[in-house]
């Protein structure tokens, strides 16, 4: 894995090269850039690395301005100090926005996403921007292909692929991951009914909407609705009621 640092502190720059060959011996840090000017330059003319680590503040500017100058369509990991930039780095190509000092386990989540995402993970990967929003599931304008969650004094996304299910209770929405994890999320389930792919998710009852790999059975039941059993599993039963039914199926036919 070939990876390049745009970071203009001395010493984190080396703190996050330890990390990442502590992590992985086979990493090999390409470039270490300093500022914008650097960067531009780099980047410009070379294209033979897998990953961007960047900072976001610089001694002459914000790493986004070098987004204004060059054309980059590698993967990008931000580290900072400051999380009011989070927002704005994930509209641009990154998979992971981490707060300093960067704790060991998250860079390794970090990485770990890294490959999840580019399984191919040779120097010889060129995705564009069309083909990385596809890999990350921008399907389309107004469809969320994934959640900005604030753990603490971290931020972490999750692409929707990752979830399982939406639930309401009482007036708080949660996220629930395929791993079980669950966080809570600031929206409406009228609102993700609206921004969420119809492909994958469905909205079962009027507190769940569900993605469609979380389906585990589907049985019948009496007075012509349908039984779902999901996983991550709930302690309530999911039924789909009659006037449902149909569009259900259809659903899971398509």
């Amino acid at each position: 894995m070939k990876i390049v640092i745009l970071e203009d502190e001395p010493h984190a720059r080396n703190e996050l090269k330890r990390l990442l060959l502590k992590i992985d011996s086979t990493i090999e840090v390409v470039a270490e850039l300093e500022s914008v000017e650097e960067a531009v330059l780099f980047l410009g003319s070379n294209k033979d690395f897998d990953l961007l680590f960047l900072d976001i503040q610089l001694s002459d500017g914000l790493s986004f301005d070098v987004f204004n100058e060059v054309e980059i369509n590698k993967p990008i990991i931000f580290t900072t100090a400051y999380n009011e930039y989070a927002l704005k780095a994930f509209e641009l190509n990154s998979i992971d926005y981490l707060l300093k000092p960067v704790e060991p386990e998250q860079l390794s989540k970090s990485l770990e996403k890294f490959k999840r995402l580019y399984p191919s993970n040779t120097s010889t990967l060129a995705f564009n921007g069309d083909q990385l929003r596809a890999m990350l599931g921008l399907e389309k304008k107004g469809v969320k292909s994934r959640f900005l969650i604030k753990i603490g004094d971290q931020f972490k996304y999750i692409p929707t692929q990752e979830i399982a299910y939406f639930y309401a209770d009482r007036n708080t929405i949660y996220l629930v991951g395929v791993d079980s994890k669950k966080y809570i999320v600031d929206y409406r389930l009228d609102e993700l009914e609206e921004q969420l792919s119809e492909m994958d998710f469905f909205r079962i009852t009027r507190s769940y909407i569900i993605h469609i790999q979380s389906i585990v059975k589907v049985h019948k039941y009496f007075n012509s609705r349908l039984l779902v059993e999901v996983k991550p599993a709930v302690e309530e039963q999911l039924l789909v009621s009659r006037i449902k039914v149909d569009a259900f199926l259809s659903w899971l036919d398509k």
